[in-house]
């Protein structure tokens, strides 16, 4: 590809993910399954990292989650509710082994993994043992206030 082929691309990506993200995260209506959506952030992600030069703050690579919906109060998370990257080979599996133990600074590691499933982020917050606040994750520093929802859910405890 050439620069303005690698540019022109990207920007297709980034509208369609942007239109996917809508799909999902606003319609609650998705037309394409996961793995054809990562398969789209991950060339995203890939051409981006070739050419940093091409990597912009509204790119769908440097969100979390999406914007909150205007039917649900806001809520500014204290800590960000960030996500960890996929992983779709043994190399990258090994790549974030190596970043894990060089953090820590350590040897060997054990880990357990299972099945992403995809599903719904939930922050709870409680005060003196009762539940005050649940919120969604929205962009990772602002969601949606849903705790009436969420009190009605008998595994999450309200105290």
């Amino acid at each position: 590809m050439t620069g303005r082929d690698e540019e022109a691309r990207v920007r297709a990506l980034r509208e369609q993910i942007d239109y996917h993200n809508y799909r999902y995260y606003v319609l609650d209506d998705p037309e394409i399954p996961d793995s054809e959506y990562d398969r789209l952030m991950r060339e995203l992600q890939e051409l981006e990292a070739a050419h940093p030069e091409l990597v912009s703050p509204d790119s769908p690579t440097q969100r979390v989650g999406a914007q909150p919906l205007k039917e649900f109060a806001e809520v500014r998370h204290k800590v960000p509710m960030l996500s960890l990257g996929n992983a779709f080979s043994d190399e990258e599996m090994g790549d974030f082994d190596e970043r894990v133990r060089k953090l820590l600074n350590t040897g060997q590691i054990e880990y357990s993994a299972e099945p992403k499933l995809d599903g719904l982020a939930i922050s709870l917050r409680y005060e003196q043992g009762r539940l005050v606040q649940a919120a969604t994750r929205g962009d990772g520093h602002r969601g949606e206030d849903v705790t009436s929802n969420v009190r009605t859910i008998g595994a999450i405890p309200l105290r």
